[in-house]
């Protein structure tokens, strides 16, 4: 399917585009907007203790679905699987929204993470089957931008719904978006491409599961709800390495595996996925730290501290068209090598903070680490499926996906983490001594200073005190994540000097 040239034509093609970017908004904007409401649905529902399972039920089934779907895309057809991801995100919508304890809602996220796990890898391949190469960068800009912006608008949506509505609407907006999205795909979308049926990977699709599962609950409960050396994560751990030795052997048996070992061979892509394994820390870092030192550190409320996220937006939709732009006429490593710079320069900003810096200051800082990182949502997708054939577009791009979605849940475990440690510490340097320890095990979890309850109830002093503390920790987090940023850029630099105007056009038949 060509860019069409008659007004008609484009509109199609226009309503395709418009469905595949409702798509990808609603389900990476789910990863985040869960987060800022999750201290009301605690206080409504109960279960205090199993809160980490809201998050961790979606994560492991995206993660888990992404290598599969592109596959099965690659071997039946993109409409089918991105429509059915669509229809399970949606019904999983529904039921959480309906949810009257932790644990339904848990087992609601794993239904919608099944679908979300089809529609991110999908969409970008759909990009690269309709879009001439003349305009791939572009539109990959644009869906990057997408991207971007709703993992930002998360946090910012979902504090805003649950201050003015509340939280089960966090779940129903995802349905009207959702609906229109499917009806454009359904109606507007046809595939023109023949797909050869190939026999699936039952065992490696089994044992990326159950691998997956495994070190994902291993680095969410490990530190929170088990000790790391407890018999429950470490049981984890080993069923991680066991299945995924086992996944190993299933994928260089397969006729056709899920992932697929030979497309490694190709210095690109290689490269492209351990950029993309380190790449998005620092950027998840800041959308949850950023929150916190606000309300912790300024006092703010859930809302505010998330429209200070909207400056970072800025940067992020500003540097993915660009970059999309750019790769016409630039490689993919000169864009990211430019970009990798302008981030480790925003993390290095963001590391003088402190309680007295101002709002204006902390906004600069925050354009300048999203746009660090916003080309790396548009140009690491092109170098990614960069010389494939449009059969390998599904696997390659949602290899991509899984491991740069690896990295940012393994990434915010580490350094929340180090924030956590370094808060404990200075914490008790600060207090240990002034007879205000009564209160400091309450305050070792920074999101105590999030609540006006607690503040309320420390002195004005101590409260001083307590935010310079707190911004110091967080600052100091934000120096560490430039050793992930500085070994990305090490990594660019490996790239070969490929870029979107030297691909070659595969043969589409």
């Amino acid at each position: 399917m060509e860019q069409p040239k008659s007004l008609d034509s484009r509109k199609t093609f226009s309503f395709v585009l418009a469905g595949l970017m409702l798509g990808i908004f609603i389900s990476s904007m789910d990863q985040t907007v869960v987060s800022t409401a999750m201290g009301t649905i605690v206080s409504d529902l109960g279960g205090l203790n199993q809160f980490v399972w809201v998050t961790s039920a979606y994560l492991v089934t995206e993660m888990a679905g992404m290598p599969i779907f592109g596959k099965l895309s690659d071997m039946y057809g993109r409409k089918r699987f991105f429509i059915f991801g669509l229809c399970m995100f949606l019904f999983g919508s529904v039921l959480c929204g309906t949810a009257t304890s932790m644990t339904q809602l848990s087992i609601y996220r794993a239904l919608q993470g099944i679908g979300g796990g089809s529609l991110m890898p999908i969409a970008f391949a759909i990009v690269f089957d309709i879009v001439p190469l003349e305009q791939r960068g572009k539109l990959s800009g644009m869906f990057g931008a997408v991207f971007g912006l709703s993992s930002v608008l998360g946090p910012l949506l979902g504090a805003f719904i649950t201050d003015h509505l509340n939280w089960h609407w966090i779940f129903y907006i995802n349905i009207p978006l959702g609906v229109i999205a499917v009806v454009l795909i359904a109606l507007f979308y046809q595939e023109s491409r023949a797909h050869e049926k190939q026999a699936i990977d039952w065992a490696g699709a089994a044992t990326l599961v159950l691998s997956t599962v495994s070190l994902m609950f291993a680095v969410e409960l490990g530190g929170n709800t088990y000790g790391w050396t407890s018999s429950v994560i470490i049981s984890l751990f080993a069923s991680f390495a066991i299945f995924f030795i086992l996944f190993l052997v299933a994928e260089t048996k397969a006729s056709e595996p899920i992932i697929s070992f030979k497309m490694f061979h190709r210095r690109l892509y290689a490269v492209s996925n351990l950029v993309g394994i380190v790449y998005g820390i620092p950027f998840v870092v800041a959308i949850v730290m950023l929150p916190i030192y606000i309300q912790g550190v300024f006092g703010g409320t859930a809302t505010s501290a998330g429209l200070m996220l909207l400056p970072m937006m800025v940067g992020v939709t500003a540097a993915s068209v660009a970059g999309g732009i750019l790769a016409q006429r630039m490689s993919y490593r000169a864009i990211m090598l430019l970009h990798g710079v302008i981030l480790i320069i925003g993390l290095l900003l963001a590391g003088t903070m402190a309680a007295n810096t101002s709002f204006s200051l902390v906004m600069i800082y925050m354009v300048i680490i999203g746009y660090g990182v916003g080309a790396s949502f548009a140009v690491l997708g092109m170098a990614a499926i960069h010389g494939f054939k449009p059969t390998e577009f599904g696997s390659a791009n949602a290899t991509l996906a899984f491991l740069r979605e690896f990295g940012i849940t393994v990434g915010i475990t580490i350094f929340g983490t180090i924030q956590s440690h370094i808060l404990s510490s200075k914490l008790k340097d600060v207090f240990g001594s002034m007879g205000h320890g009564g209160f400091l095990n309450q305050l070792s979890n920074p999101r105590a200073l999030l609540s006006p309850e607690t503040r309320s109830h420390v002195p004005k002093e101590v409260l001083h005190q307590l935010a310079d503390v707190l911004a110091s920790s967080i600052t100091a987090t934000f120096l560490w994540t430039i050793i992930p940023a500085v070994l990305a850029l090490l990594l660019i630099a490996l790239m070969p000097g490929d870029k979107l105007a030297s691909v070659k056009i595969p043969d589409r038949s």
